[in-house]
């Protein structure tokens, strides 16, 4: 047994009707066990998925222990929202694509106090992980084309039904005994909220779209879009075909380093020349420089499926996946919060990262998650990111840095800066993202009014069918800020006196309106408009106006 073993039960223990056998796989915070099935016993309470019938379960299977007794009561409350998570999603997305989960088991065991209480999922066992097939057999694989087709089906089996796996690399694909592929690990997994989801900031750095290396990690994680999973699957692919990475480098860090010089347009995509000509253009079309510009997966999934020659995930897909949206629909907007606290979400991101990453037949190597160019490193430089924008001395809290300037840079109107939204969100809320004020109706970071706030706070422009309920947290509350003040510029007279940022401040306290009519800002609301005025020259960086 390793000594770095999360979670360390002793060959033979009996949990429920399993009986656990040798060590698979651990990660920092959750271990993985063979286990051979025997006649019904003491040792855990559980929830049958599969009929509830000891006969109807397999005779061997994977057994994955979530551990219990470590940590502080706000990790441990942590750990429960993760497996709660993938509990969830296990149960809604029980498909071919994904490993299958039999049952969940809760430990009953005073006797071993370093395991009463620990969840168990009992899983499909696999044979091994795409990353042991590619560490064991030297060049790509035959059957590379097929595998990769399967995989893109179990990434649209996800995206149909609403999720985004957040963590597609070769540890997380496995290959059963048959040779079929299965999607596992979905810790990072993530259920959408209109065209976004929020996970904890913990991943894969060779395997993260460049718009996430310097993601902000907010009150509920990091905001990521199902082209994240696309973008994976076209490294991923690049590897299978190729056994190498397409981005240069020697290590996670220096392909990070030259996927951010790719994103940022100043280096161009060399992928390698072995590369087949026709998943040369997917591979291109995964890795496109900005998420809008990357393959939608159910465009992928038909063009990988063409070059592998099969059709049979098509089918599958037609007859069933639109009945499981119905079943299933994700909510219009989510109230659990995954990090409870900006300041502290990068320490506890990477603790939480329980999800298992270093089979015993095949690891990706140690640096890929918390070593350079992981976690540490992609939250440190958000204190000084977009510092030709806004000011990086002034007191900006860095955990909201990305978040502004991303979202003054979705906006067209000059005036809309990093900077003015800045100033406004220091003016309303002190950079409180639990500001409550219920005489006025108004809370969070950016003092949203629910009624007002239901407008502007989706992406897509399209009002909420419902008034939301605080708390507000800052991954949507800004960005509805950002697209409320653009929707105002162009709707303030033109002849207006005075800084434009400051009228554009004044009217989303008031409105655009109301500024006209005043023929620049009310009276009433001049002291607050002194304040943004001052905090705008305060947060804009020598030089830009």
């Amino acid at each position: 047994m390793p000594e770095a073993y999360a979670v360390t039960v002793p060959r033979g223990y009996r949990v429920g009707v399993w009986e656990v056998r040798e060590p698979i796989a651990t990660g920092a915070f959750g271990s993985v066990y063979e286990a051979r099935r025997v006649d019904a016993g003491p040792g855990g309470q559980g929830d049958v998925l599969t009929g509830g019938r000891p006969e109807d379960l397999p005779r061997t299977a994977a057994l994955k222990f979530l551990p219990t007794g470590t940590g502080t009561p706000r990790h441990l409350a942590h750990l429960r929202e993760l497996a709660d998570r993938e509990l969830r999603l296990h149960r809604e997305l029980k498909r071919p694509r994904l490993i299958r989960m039999y049952e969940t088991l809760t430990v009953d065991d005073p006797a071993h106090p370093d395991l009463d209480g620990a969840v168990v999922l009992v899983l499909e066992k696999a044979e091994e992980s795409l990353a042991a097939l590619l560490t064991r057999a030297p060049g790509p694989p035959p059957q590379g084309q097929d595998l990769l087709a399967q995989i893109c089906e179990g990434l649209v089996q996800l995206h149909r039904a609403g999720w985004v796996h957040g963590d597609l690399k070769p540890a997380n694909v496995l290959l059963m005994k048959d040779g079929s592929v299965r999607l596992a690990d979905f810790n990072m997994a993530a259920e959408l909220e209109g065209t976004h989801a929020y996970t904890p900031a913990f991943s894969t750095p060779d395997y993260t779209p460049p718009e996430l290396l310097w993601s902000e990690i907010g009150e509920r994680g990091r905001r990521i879009r199902p082209s994240a999973d696309i973008w994976a699957f076209g490294v991923l692919a690049h590897l299978v075909l190729t056994d190498t990475f397409p981005l240069p480098g020697g290590t996670p860090v220096t392909r990070r380093d030259a996927a951010v010089a790719y994103a940022r347009g100043t280096d161009e995509l060399r992928l390698t020349s072995g590369l087949p000509d026709a998943w040369r253009e997917i591979v291109r079309d995964c890795l496109a420089r900005t998420h809008e510009e990357r393959i939608t997966g159910e465009a992928l999934l038909r063009r990988v499926e063409a070059l592998a020659g099969t059709r049979a995930g098509a089918g599958f897909l037609s007859r069933s996946l639109s009945g499981l949206v119905r079943r299933f629909p994700h909510r219009a907007r989510g109230r659990r919060t995954l990090i409870a606290g900006a300041a502290t979400a990068a320490v506890a991101a990477a603790a939480l990262g329980y999800g298992i990453s270093s089979w015993a037949y095949g690891d990706e190597g140690a640096s890929r998650s918390n070593g350079p160019g992981g976690t540490a490193a992609v939250t440190a430089t958000a204190a000084s990111y977009g510092s030709s924008v806004l000011r990086t001395d002034k007191g900006v809290p860095p955990a909201y840095r990305l978040l502004i300037v991303e979202t003054a840079h979705d906006c067209d109107q000059p005036h809309v800066t990093p900077a003015l939204i800045a100033a406004i969100l220091k003016v309303e809320s002190n950079f409180d993202p639990d500001l409550a004020d219920p005489v006025n109706n108004e809370y969070g970071i950016a003092r949203w009014t629910p009624s007002v706030l239901r407008w502007w706070m989706h992406e897509d422009g399209t009002p909420g069918t419902s008034v939301p309920e605080p708390p507000f947290p800052p991954a949507e509350s800004i960005p509805a800020m950002g697209r409320y003040l653009c929707w105002i510029a162009p709707r303030l007279d033109p002849k207006l006196p005075g800084d434009r940022g400051v009228l554009i401040a004044a009217a989303y306290r008031t409105s655009y309106q109301v500024v006209n009519d005043t023929v620049g800002v009310p009276p009433k609301n001049q002291p607050y408009a002194d304040r943004v005025a001052h905090h705008l020259k305060e947060y804009t960086p020598p030089g830009k106006k």
